[in-house]
């Protein structure tokens, strides 16, 4: 079995992309010796590197990178090193241009920024796995390697083309998938509209056409450029594999669902041998550290709850968003370890020093411009002395309360042309509802809907469109068996090739919530709706209403005006030994914690009402221990009580009963006993 921890990295993993490329050699010795001050255990090398490697076709120069892995192995650090494919060398272009992406409005790209890569081009491909092996055999047996880096952020910036080798490579996949052309033409449902295609090779990817085209071709062509990556990616891993056995191979991903759409991370997560993120913070005004902890629970998710990395974020400011905010002082500490918190083992950054040249000169780093008399450098060199201090937390798991369902062939099905409302959006409906878990301290879980939920009391489902019919069988054992579910609006409404269920709305979840969805009324824009409860209180929905029909379901909370005027809004259905609750509107905050109030009853979760808004607690057990992990988002110093004793590893001190949190800091308490 492959590793699955950076081999020889007895600390968290502390550090950052290192491109000493960018500078002269004569740097090199100062970067090593600021990296020991700093803490530094690992540094992510090589990964946009393959013109300086390979400088023209045939011709090696690996002797920079030779020097550079022996510097870091003299000096202890550990090396993440990349397959530099994400960015194939001019050279390989002016040979290849057919490598070059083509979009589905048929303009090819240029050479000239990174990932421009048709990844069906067989050039690509066999070019690719020359420069991963020549790689693999010069530095499978390197005592500085930790873990191999392939390519770099799949599906950034560009996951599909539409060239004529996509086409020829779509029509296999497409035989491979279903067998037919019939079976195509079935799933497709290509008799609306006079589409059948008589053979495979009358298919093309869905190019621009005169209007919608067909959303089931669509959907696929969005599973075919996410496996067509994949492929990719194991190609130049088992090569890895093959040749530098021992060794774990990753890529980095990018799982905050606002940062890249086009990849299923369940999949990818099975063919990694260590899972590891880049996270960025997306300063639009709202709280961003709830973003966070969303991204490094779907993150640990994915890893089905093992240990990941964080591969990169940022030590304050971006540079790629239209205002690019540094972070407070203390606000890149308490990021990084709430990544930790929510099991990553470490916090890397892009990049150790700050470029004077290219497109991220304005991006943060570790060594800024300024270099170390600087706010930030001081920050750094302060978080590398937390990070030793929490060394015993590796191989620990985080626990979560509850789960929330999410898919990414769902998410894209709904983002598809021509549905009932354009301001419905999955991405909201998922932000909105674990930002209310979130306030009321449960750590979620990220669950794909066909995993196992039983040890879940509660499960929620913010925007699930796409629903096979073994995830409804799933969430109906999963209620009958005693758990607690809640279900909002248009969710269980198509198969997996976007075709509605057979039957009335909401397809296999009628049984299981009591009802029938009879018609969808979309509202208008800033159209809201009242809803009021039994005991006259009130509620507000926006973007979305139905007419629901309870089929055995208890109507909580009734609409007070609007089209759907005296329809349920909010039910709830005794099933089994379990209860199953469905909210048919978009709700605002208010009413999000009043359902989640009432299903968190319903599951028998206790409240939180003693711990702060904004103050997080997560805890992370395994064999060295519990460990709770306080963090105080807020400017005012905060108590949280303690169930037990502890040690505060981060100062040493005994901690009892109450535990301060200076405002804006962290505590760490490794409990007694």
């Amino acid at each position: 079995m492959p590793e699955t921890s950076p081999k020889g990295l007895t600390r968290l993993a502390f550090g950052g992309d290192y491109n000493p490329e960018q500078w002269p050699e004569s740097v090199w010795q100062e970067d090593v010796r600021l990296m020991r001050e700093a803490g530094v255990t690992m540094v992510s090398a090589g990964i946009f590197s393959w013109a300086l490697l390979e400088p023209s076709p045939g011709v090696y120069d690996f002797g920079w990178l030779d020097r550079l892995l022996d510097l870091l192995h003299e000096n202890g650090i550990r090396v993440d090193l990349g397959t530099p494919t994400v960015v194939p060398p001019v050279w390989f272009y002016r040979a290849h241009p057919d490598a070059l992406p083509v979009t589905a409005e048929g303009m090819r790209h240029e050479f000239g920024s990174r990932g421009a890569i048709c990844h069906s081009n067989a050039d690509y491909r066999a070019a690719a796995a020359n420069i991963t092996t020549k790689l693999a055999e010069r530095y499978g047996a390197h005592p500085a390697l930790a873990m191999w880096h392939v390519h770099n952020e799949y599906g950034v910036p560009v996951s599909a083309c539409y060239c004529d080798s996509c086409a020829a490579h779509f029509r296999r996949w497409l035989a491979s998938t279903y067998g037919t052309v019939d079976a195509v033409n079935e799933a497709w449902g290509t008799a609306f509209w006079g589409q059948r295609y008589g053979g495979f090779e009358d298919i093309n990817p869905p190019r621009l056409s005169p209007t919608v085209g067909n959303p089931a071709q669509a959907l696929d062509y969005k599973r075919f450029a996410d496996a067509t990556m994949r492929e990719n990616f194991v190609m130049e891993r088992d090569i890895l594999h093959r040749l530098a056995p021992g060794i774990p191979v990753t890529t980095n991903f990018m799982t905050a669902l606002s940062q890249c759409d086009s990849v299923d991370y369940w999949a990818w997560g099975r063919e990694v041998d260590i899972v590891t993120n880049d996270h960025y913070l997306i300063t639009d005004g709202r709280r961003t550290h709830v973003n966070l902890a969303m991204a490094a629970d779907l993150t640990r998710s994915v890893a089905g709850g093992a240990p990941w990395i964080l591969l990169e974020h940022s030590t304050s400011g971006v540079n790629w968003q239209p205002r690019n905010p540094a972070k407070a002082p203390g606000q890149m500490a308490r990021n990084s370890l709430a990544h930790v918190a929510r099991g990553s083992e470490g916090a890397m950054f892009f990049q150790w020093r700050q470029s004077r040249r290219g497109a991220e000169k304005f991006h943060s780093s570790m060594l800024p411009h300024g270099g170390t008399h600087t706010r930030v450098w001081r920050e750094v060199v302060e978080l590398g002395a937390s990070l030793d201090s929490l060394s015993t937390i590796r191989g620990t798991r985080t626990e979560a309360d509850v789960a929330v369902l999410w898919d990414w062939h769902s998410w894209w099905a709904q983002s598809l042309d021509w549905r009932p409302s354009e301001d419905h959006d999955a991405r909201e409906r998922a932000d909105a509802f674990y930002e209310t878990l979130y306030d009321r301290h449960l750590t979620v879980d990220f669950a794909h809907p066909e995993a196992d939920l039983s040890r879940y009391p509660l499960v929620v489902v913010p925007a699930l469109y796409l629903m096979t019919e073994a995830a409804g069988t799933n969430v109906r054992e999963y209620v009958e068996n005693g758990g607690t579910l809640v279900v909002s609006y248009f969710s269980g409404i198509v198969d997996e090739h976007d075709a509605v269920h057979e039957g009335a709305y909401p397809g296999p979840l009628r049984d299981v919530l009591g009802l029938t969805v009879e018609e969808f009324s979309p509202l208008l824009k800033d159209q809201s709706v009242r809803l009021t409860g039994a005991d006259g209180s009130e509620l507000s929905g926006d973007v979305w209403t139905e007419f629901v029909v309870p089929r055995g379901a208890e109507t909580v909370w009734t609409y007070a005006d609007g089209l759907t005027a005296g329809h349920p809004a909010v039910t709830r259905h005794r099933f089994g030994q379990g209860s199953a609750w469905y909210v048919s509107t978009r709700l605002g905050a208010e009413g999000l914690d009043a359902l989640l109030g009432w299903a968190t009853d319903d599951a028998g979760i206790t409240p939180r009402a003693d711990l702060p808004r904004d103050v997080e607690v997560v805890r992370r057990t395994g064999e060295s221990g519990t460990y709770l992990f306080a963090i105080n988002h807020t400017g005012s110093d905060a108590k949280v009580p303690l169930e037990a004793s502890g040690t505060e590893l981060l100062t040493g001190e005994r901690a009892a009963g109450r535990l301060e949190i200076p405002a804006g800091a962290v505590r760490v308490v490794r409990l007694d006993g």
